[in-house]
């Protein structure tokens, strides 16, 4: 009973999503009959005038204007529908995975499709993010033509004609092939792999192929690195696609709604009680993998390296969730079973790739390595890149107080102390750069920004400004240089995204002067415990980069450091280092 009743929604739902395909369609043969409209009256003008009808000056005039207009029309209906079948649509960076290298990955999907009597995905590719989905590469950019797909959405009654389309890619995200297990992976799948259908009849895929052309030629248009008069013809290019894609939008968008639940419901019939349970790893993915990308990967990659196991780390990461988090027992039980990665014939080489082009989406990285741009190890973290960030960021700070003119702590001082950063910060008075203190006639909005934007203290504020600069320009420095060592055409569809955009998806915005601050401060905390008591770098898999005394995490260096730069109070800070035996006079070895 069930399955009769899940057979009428998925007929229903494709009826519906096709009635909408037709819809779009509808609005590119009225766009047709538009451009050919002024040619039909030039015809009809000119045949009557050779019949003898529609005689007189008026009437030749009326003709030569007439087709004038028509060819102008139709030149124009001619250019635009080329740019429009010819614009390249974007497709997401993925890395490809050939069957030769996950025949079983290949062989289950294809099993999953038979299960649903669709057609098999034309390819598999893997994605740095936790979702899933098909993606149309059948545009001549995209490389080779799929093999073709048989139409799978036919109702009673239809008769495609032999009409057949290719079938989309199969993308998946790789956290889901090392966290999930392979039965959960098959369930997570069921309703992605069962959108082909939809996607194998011919009206859909014409709507879909209409749609993405209008939307690459808006893309296209935009482009500002042209002449004036290819600026001016893209402009009204895009003005008209513009227009249609406006027109078209709504119709599509039920489109796409009528295909995903009708796929849903034709999946309902497959692991139909395991999805319910895949699901839920699917949320603990997403947590684990956010976090270990903004808490691990990204120190790594501003330091110029790069993880190259970022799909083991998200294993990692998880199951140290699970330990930590009452709401995961029971979690870790499911780590006995096969997992999905399994699937794959070298996943250490699968995930070097998908973890490097994570760096490249979410933070910008060069295609390959290089002096400045290498893979690390999660044994070398620590040392690699733990270490040397507090030691670069030490440096940075002992810089810029030479720049402001703060004097060391002592003239004996033989190198860089954190006494020097204390007694600066909490030193009363202006600071040395020459920066008055905040006025007494302060208003109330004025300490309300200064609370939300910067530190209160005045010396604190001089320094976070000056720090922030100077990160800028080497950031700045880092990207011209990264720019112009990028060799055209380093991989393969690299010219169908623009990596003048990157990163295409930033993990955090920029870090304030305050934070800036409040990091540099701590490295240099953390570089005087690791010199003066032995004091060891660690990682965290939630929180990144984290200080290990005597073998033990120290968690709460962060609140006493921040009521240094934003207070001026040093007590908290120095009580700590008291009790751990840091002695904040004694120079340190800076990176």
């Amino acid at each position: 009973m069930r399955s009769g009743v899940t057979g009428i929604g998925v007929e229903a739902r494709a009826q519906g999503a096709r009635a909408r395909a037709l819809a779009v369609l509808r609005v590119r043969s009225r766009a047709l009959a538009v451009a050919l409209l002024p040619a039909a009256a030039a015809v009809i003008l000119l045949a009557g005038g050779s019949s003898g009808h529609f005689v007189g000056h008026g009437w030749d005039l009326a003709r030569w204007v007439t087709s004038v207009l028509a060819v102008l029309v139709l030149l124009a209906a001619g250019v635009i529908a080329l740019v429009v079948a010819r614009a390249r649509p974007a497709v997401t960076p993925t890395v490809a995975i050939a069957e030769s290298a996950a025949p079983d990955l290949y062989r289950l999907v294809r099993d999953l499709a038979d299960r649903l009597d669709v057609p098999a995905p034309s390819a598999i590719a893997l994605t740095p993010d936790c979702d899933s989905w098909l993606e149309d590469r059948t545009h001549p950019a995209h490389g080779p033509p799929a093999p073709r797909a048989r139409d799978e959405m036919a109702g009673p009654g239809h008769h495609p004609h032999g009409r057949t389309t290719t079938a989309p890619v199969l993308v998946i995200g790789s956290p889901f092939l090392w966290w999930m297990r392979v039965g959960e992976l098959r369930a997570v799948l069921a309703p992605v792999v069962a959108g082909t259908g939809p996607s194998a009849h011919p009206d859909i895929a014409a709507a879909r192929r209409f749609v993405r052309g209008l939307d690459a030629a808006v893309a296209a248009s935009a482009d500002r690195g042209r002449g004036p008069g290819a600026r001016l013809l893209g402009a009204g290019i895009g003005r008209v696609a513009r227009l249609l894609l406006r027109s078209c939008q709504a119709h599509a968008a039920e489109m796409e709604r009528g295909v995903a639940a009708a796929a849903a419901d034709r999946a309902q019939t497959v692991d139909y009680g395991l999805r319910i349970v895949a699901q839920e790893q699917v949320g603990l993915a997403y947590a684990g993998w956010d976090r270990l990308l903004t808490r691990v990967a990204l120190p790594a990659w501003r330091m110029g390296r790069w993880p190259s196991r970022l799909d083991v780390g998200v294993v990692a990461a998880l199951t140290e969730l699970s330990r930590r988090d009452r709401l995961a027992e029971g979690f870790t039980s499911r780590l006995g079973e096969r997992p999905a990665c399994d699937l794959l014939e070298e996943p250490g080489v699968v995930d070097e790739a998908t973890s490097l082009l994570a760096a490249r989406l979410f933070h910008g990285g060069p295609a390959e390595t290089g002096p400045d741009w290498s893979p690390v190890t999660w044994q070398e973290y620590p040392d690699e890149v733990v270490d040397r960030r507090w030691r670069t960021d030490a440096a940075r700070l002992h810089r810029v107080l030479d720049a402001l003119g703060v004097r060391r702590t002592t003239p004996a001082a033989n190198g860089p102390t954190l006494e020097r950063v204390l007694d600066h910060l909490t030193g009363p008075g202006p600071a040395r750069d020459g920066r008055p203190a905040l006025a007494a006639s302060r208003t109330p909005f004025d300490d309300a920004d200064e609370d939300d934007e910067f530190p209160r203290n005045p010396r604190s504020l001089a320094l976070a400004t000056r720090l922030g600069a100077e990160v800028a320009r080497e950031e700045a420095e880092g990207t011209a240089s990264a720019a112009g060592e990028r060799p055209a055409g380093q991989e393969t569809g690299a010219a169908l995204w623009d990596d003048r955009a990157l990163p295409l998806f930033p993990l955090q915005p920029p870090r304030t002067d305050r934070e800036l601050l409040a990091d540099h401060v701590t490295a240099m905390v953390c570089c005087a415990a690791m010199d003066t008591v032995g004091a060891t770098p660690g990682l965290d898999w939630l929180d990144g980069p984290t200080l290990l005394v005597d073998g033990e995490r120290v968690s709460d260096l962060t609140p006493r450091v921040l009521s240094l730069v934003e207070d001026g109070d040093a007590v908290p800070l120095r009580t700590w280092l008291v009790d751990v035996g840091i002695r904040p006079e004694k120079p340190v070895r800076l990176g």
